[in-house]
């Protein structure tokens, strides 16, 4: 080129568009350099590439950090600068309804794998010029962009700095999926409840957001991230907005029913069968023994077979492909139960507990929490077994101890309920009329 200057063109082909380097990069190029113009002039080339996505860099890391994001360089030999052009190519899935929050009213969309397009479908929706998205690189090797997303005035500034310090504070080699930031960043490791949502619906984020929580998207997952959270916002689900406000209370009543029957229902019934027969009327008993005559097995082992096998069908469920996992879930239930009772090593009574308590671990709307749900079942199950009723009531105390001391970036996991705020309670335990609720509540301030 003139004056023996040259300028480099650097890209990767199989994660850039070449139509797009060959005519709005090189034919620019190649043409200006036959009129004698000074094609490494930085300015010149800033303002004749017909690409809007453009950066001037000066690090040499941030441009290999680009290139590697499917952006082309171009490095003139008379400037120590680097201009990236976005050229990417993307092949990612269409937006579609998420699959695990599958909603009767309601928008249909749901994120996908590229962060790029999650962040306009939260923006649409959330027209504020407070709407922040703070960008965070992680991961050495993989080189995850993740974002921090808030609004500002709403979100409290100490619940976001500390967001912003823990994800920053990240050292890894890899970030492949939301739930490696959750685990770092996450309260209390041993602990069985969840203390972040996770959902794919850019309306439940929107809703989140305004009442003062945290998102944080990462790129190659749909998963977004939302924090603090209490222990009663795992009985919500952003459809509960889209229903009359009395119809919404009863199906979150329901929920907490639910709840309160999966992980009390098998230690009750162990309990009573075991060591408090008085509690039960004399007609119930009679039936409950003249089933249990010819089982081997003490209520516990029995229970806890039941259990587990129906854990292996839940799990067989979700691995095999999807027509054939709903008829094997289902149907081998039906078949087992059916000849465990009729070969005399399950009661019927057995049966129904154990049924009971499957289908209301599916109510919970969140896939996090309904696994919380049933490993405190076994836990009750078992001090059940032991110690009867007292021992189901020694597992209350210290579940409502540890839920008591649970922590969510500084919030009280039991809010409103422990600490008492009655004003946050129109759309907690219950959801008032829209006209009585002028702003939702703000989570993240409640310390």
């Amino acid at each position: 080129m003139q004056d023996n200057s040259t300028v480099h063109c650097v890209y990767i082909a199989s994660i850039t568009m070449a139509n797009q380097v060959d005519e709005l990069i090189l034919k620019p190029l190649i043409s200006a350099n036959q009129q004698g113009n000074h094609v490494t002039n930085l300015a010149w080339l800033m303002s004749s590439i017909p690409i809007g996505q453009r950066q001037a860099l000066d690090d040499f890391s941030q441009a290999i950090h680009q290139l590697l994001d499917g952006h082309c360089l171009l490095i003139p030999s008379t400037d120590s600068k680097y201009l990236s052009f976005d050229v990417s190519k993307s092949s990612y899935r269409s937006i579609e309804e998420p699959s695990s929050e599958v909603a009767i009213r309601g928008p249909r969309e749901g994120f996908v794998e590229d962060i790029s397009q999650n962040v306009p479908l939260i923006r649409k929706r959330l027209k504020s010029k407070n709407l922040i998205f703070e960008k965070i690189v992680l991961g050495s090797q993989t080189q995850t962009t993740i974002y921090i997303s808030y609004l500002r005035d709403v979100a409290s500034p100490q619940v976001v700095d500390e967001f912003r310090r823990r994800i920053s504070s990240i050292r890894t080699d890899g970030i492949i999926e939301s739930a490696y930031i959750e685990e770092w960043i996450q309260d209390k490791t041993l602990s069985p409840f969840p203390q972040l949502i996770t959902t794919e619906r850019p309306d439940s984020v929107v809703a989140k957001l305004l009442e003062g929580q945290v998102a944080v998207l990462t790129d190659g997952t749909p998963m977004v991230l939302l924090g603090p959270v209490t222990f009663f916002q795992f009985f919500t689900s952003p459809e509960d907005h889209y229903q009359r406000a009395d119809i919404a209370t009863l199906i979150r009543w329901l929920r907490m029913f639910t709840f309160l029957l999966a992980i009390f229902i098998p230690a009750l019934y162990v309990s009573i069968v075991s060591y408090h027969q008085e509690l039960l009327p004399t007609s119930l008993l009679i039936n409950l023994s003249a089933q249990r005559e010819q089982v081997p097995f003490p209520a516990f082992v029995e229970a806890t077979i039941m259990m587990v096998t129906f854990e292996i069908l839940r799990e067989a469920g979700l691995r095999m492909p999807r027509i054939a996992g709903q008829a094997i879930s289902i149907v081998g239930a039906l078949v087992l139960g059916q000849a465990a009772v009729e070969a005399g090593l399950i009661s019927a009574a057995m049966v129904i507990v154990v049924s009971l308590t499957a289908i209301s671990n599916f109510i919970s709307p969140s896939y996090s929490f309904g696994i919380a749900q049933r490993i405190v079942q076994f836990a009750f199950l078992g001090l059940s077994s032991v110690l009867g009723l007292y021992g189901l009531l020694i597992g209350v105390y210290i579940m409502l101890v540890h839920l008591a001391s649970l922590r969510s970036f500084g919030v009280h996991y039991l809010s409103p309920v422990a600490p008492l705020h009655l004003s946050a309670w129109k759309d907690m335990i219950i959801r008032v009329p829209r006209f009585l609720m002028n702003r939702l509540p703000r989570w993240s301030h409640d310390k």
